[in-house]
């Protein structure tokens, strides 16, 4: 499956200020990486892929819109899967993209 071209366009809209913000195909997606750290991305299974703080992710977890991400698999902490559904408004998908953009922030630059 492809990625959401409308979705990666929604998500560019929220991020095209973002400094060091730069794109890359990844994982079947379109990544949004800031300073070379994955944030946020348009899934090539559909909805979002996030990466936020693990400490967060048990909180996270618990919306209905909100998965623990696989990868062959195996769940990778501190990555989750967004469904579609949970990004229907510009606002359900500013929240999400702003805590992965915020978490890559306080990442060291790569």
């Amino acid at each position: 499956m492809a990625y959401d071209e409308e979705l990666a366009h929604r998500i560019r809209s929220i991020v095209r200020d973002e400094p060091g913000l730069t794109e890359r195909r990844m994982f079947g997606g379109l990544a949004f990486l800031v300073h070379g750290n994955l944030a946020v991305s348009a899934s090539g299974r559909g909805g979002l892929l996030l990466r936020v703080d693990p400490a967060d992710t048990p909180a996270l977890v618990q919306r209905p819109e909100a998965t623990r991400f696989q990868m062959r698999g195996r769940e990778l902490r501190g990555w989750l899967h967004i469904d579609a559904d949970g990004l229907a408004t510009t606002r359900q998908l500013r929240s999400w993209v702003s805590r992965g953009i915020g978490y890559a922030r306080s990442l060291p630059a790569k």
